[in-house]
């Protein structure tokens, strides 16, 4: 993938602006930054979100591993990934607390500061927001980085917002597998059938083979293409119409009686609102 010039200048700080860079919610949120425009540290990430029906761009796995975690989490209604911060604040905070405002070396021209994640929560009727950065847990050993994260710690701390930064320590890795399996279908949902969903549901409640077995049966019972089950069983997880313990590590070779099942019939809701 072509990567585009780092080099940041005032005029492409304007052209960003301009552009709707750091604006909108939800699907037309538009990231600061994207795969394209920064070398990332692992491998870079493009995924279509469950929650905003657009694409994110996430920039490490360790990024990606805690937006499946967000993704799955009642609670959040939106993420907003690299996220900018206004400068002309940083530039104050910086001179107050006597720390560096990163810089380009070449144009000497001050970066904009970016958090990983901005999130927006719903309990109830009440709406709030936090701040998240991410960061590997052995880069917290560098000076530097502790000097620029007091600066965005000091941001969001006037802005009155939580921030916090999440390391691999605080990321669950069975949960993170669990949900990265069912997203590798959720831009699928769109496509499937109702009453084949719903015929599912039902014929998983009256089963006594495994998960694999009940897929193989289905599959053939109603002429469908192989593998055609399976979208409609991580379908059923991904919108929590079937439950299961998303911490430990599923296997469809696994009983039916690892799932649980709602009392009443699925809404069949698109898993994107």
């Amino acid at each position: 993938m072509v990567k585009r010039k780092n080099q940041w200048t005032e005029s492409k700080i304007a052209r960003y602006q301009k552009e709707g860079r750091g604006q909108g919610e939800l699907s037309n949120y538009k990231p600061w930054l994207t795969i394209q425009d920064v070398p990332s540290s692992g491998r870079a990430h493009r995924i279509k979100g469950w929650k905003t029906n657009r694409i994110h761009h996430l920039l490490s796995d360790l990024e990606r591993n805690y937006f499946y975690l967000l993704e799955w989490a009642d609670e959040v209604i939106d993420i907003r990934e690299q996220y900018p911060l206004n400068r002309e604040k940083t530039l104050k905070i910086s001179e107050k607390k006597q720390i560096k405002h990163p810089i380009d070396t070449t144009s000497q021209t001050p970066i904009v500061f970016t958090t990983d994640f901005f999130i927006t929560l719903r309990k109830g009727k009440n709406i709030s927001y936090v701040a998240r950065t991410i960061k590997p847990s052995d880069n917290l050993n560098d000076n530097r980085i502790i000097e620029k994260f007091e600066i965005e710690r000091e941001y969001w701390d006037e802005m009155k917002v939580d921030w916090g930064i999440v390391t691999e320590k605080e990321i669950p890795s069975d949960t993170v597998k669990n949900i990265g399996w069912l997203h590798s279908s959720g831009e699928m949902t769109d496509s499937l059938d109702r009453q084949l969903i719903s015929d599912y549901y039902h014929y998983l409640q009256t089963c006594t083979k495994t998960i694999s077995e009940s897929l193989r049966h289905f599959d053939k019972t109603y002429h469908l293409e192989q593998g055609s089950a399976l979208s409609l069983f991580k379908h059923l997880l991904a919108t929590k119409k079937i439950s299961f313990d998303i911490k430990t590590p599923f296997n469809i070779s696994d009983s039916i009686n690892v799932l649980d099942f709602p009392i009443q019939e699925p809404n069949e809701k698109r898993l994107a609102t």
